[in-house]
């Protein structure tokens, strides 16, 4: 249901803060949750007000916490550091006067945090932006690396799971809900040989060689806030950020920055593996996170991103024999492309398996 300008003036008053908000504006392209800019009456913009995606997180009171903790851990950190800007580099999300840091209006949820003015994000994905978001996302994993396990809720259960997302594909692939399976036989049979490749880091956390990280699990350029001049102000959109291996969030960099096509690419031969992207990426986020690494997790960084890869692969595969119930798709065959696509990106990975490692023995 959409809000009018005077029901969303008036969500704001649930929060603590003595500002009067005059106008509220839609704000940002996220897809997941609903954005808006709350501006004072002296024309200020001052709050992010935004509602949150139950349906995706549905556990808010964990969600919510999570970001408090997190928020809150980095604070001290930066304090401690000596930082004396640090409201422009942490979120400051404002309590509700409930004391929750969020608030429930009989049919959703709302939270407000601070706007960091003078802040914004890129779209364009090239070697500068890549080393300094390696390492952004390298800090913050550093900032986060002492928080006891157990402390952070796993918001979205077995997320990137290898062995819980090949149990998904399986079971699609014994349904055959959509009865497409014949058409995507080979493609199936080419995931499924590779299954025991991809399932190492569950197998190394069970026999205590691998460790649980607190990541953030959207690492992309554009969560990142960038200041005027175009240096790093802090990590934002924290929703995912919980518990798992590091892994995961280098490797999902490498499969969205380091693909020259599209996820989603009809024409495959535009899929290659940008290098240049990779080793800036890799850098920066070395530079930052390499006292909290094990050995072991930094020679297997490059795998990440053929873990993450593969992975993606094996979920498009999976709603495309479901019958397309999860992702949106925008053509009856969007999920084989992307499947297709993904699968392509995997290959050209693969093949540059020895030169990735290659250069992870140069920084080291």
């Amino acid at each position: 249901m959409e809000k009018t300008q005077a029901s969303l003036q008036a969500l704001f008053n649930h929060f603590q803060s003595e500002d009067k908000i005059t106008v509220v504006e839609p704000f940002g392209n996220g897809h997941i949750n609903d954005t808006f800019l709350a501006i004072t009456g002296e024309g200020k913009a001052k709050y992010i007000l935004q509602r949150i995606n139950h349906r995706i997180f549905k556990d808010v009171d964990m969600l919510q916490n999570n970001i408090h903790l997190v928020t809150s851990h980095i604070r001290e950190k930066l304090i401690a550091s000596g930082e004396t800007d640090v409201d422009r580099k942490v979120l400051t999300f404002l309590p509700a006067k409930d004391g929750k840091y969020y608030h429930f209006d009989g049919e959703s949820y709302w939270r407000v945090c601070l706007y960091i003015p003078g802040s914004r994000t890129y779209e364009e994905v090239n070697p500068e932006f890549s080393f300094e978001a390696g390492k952004a996302f390298g800090h913050f994993q550093e900032m986060l690396s002492d928080i006891p396990e157990g402390t952070i809720g796993e918001i979205i259960p077995d997320f990137h799971n290898m062995e819980f997302r090949l149990k998904q594909f399986k079971e699609a692939v014994d349904t055959n809900a959509a009865g497409r399976l014949d058409e995507a036989r080979e493609l199936v049979e080419a995931l499924l040989e590779r299954s025991e490749t991809f399932c190492i880091q569950e197998q190394l956390y069970r026999e205590g060689k691998l460790k649980k990280r607190i990541n953030h699990c959207d690492t992309k350029v554009n969560n990142i806030l960038f200041d005027e001049e175009g240096k790093v102000l802090c990590v934002i959109d924290l929703d995912t950020v919980m518990p798992g291996f590091v892994l995961s969030d280098i490797g999902d960099f490498i499969r969205t920055a380091c693909n020259t096509g599209a996820e989603d690419d009809e024409n495959l031969d535009r899929i290659q593996v940008n290098m240049e992207i990779f080793k800036a990426y890799t850098r920066g986020y070395i530079e930052t996170a390499k006292d909290f690494l094990t050995p072991l997790e930094i020679r297997m960084l490059p795998y990440g991103g053929r873990l993450l890869t593969y992975m993606q692969t094996v979920r498009f595969l999976t709603d495309y024999l479901n019958g397309d119930t999860y992702y949106k798709i925008h053509s009856p065959k969007h999920n084989w492309q992307r499947s297709l696509a993904q699968f392509k990106f995997l290959r050209e990975l693969e093949a540059k398996t020895s030169e990735m490692d290659g250069f992870m023995d140069t920084i080291i």
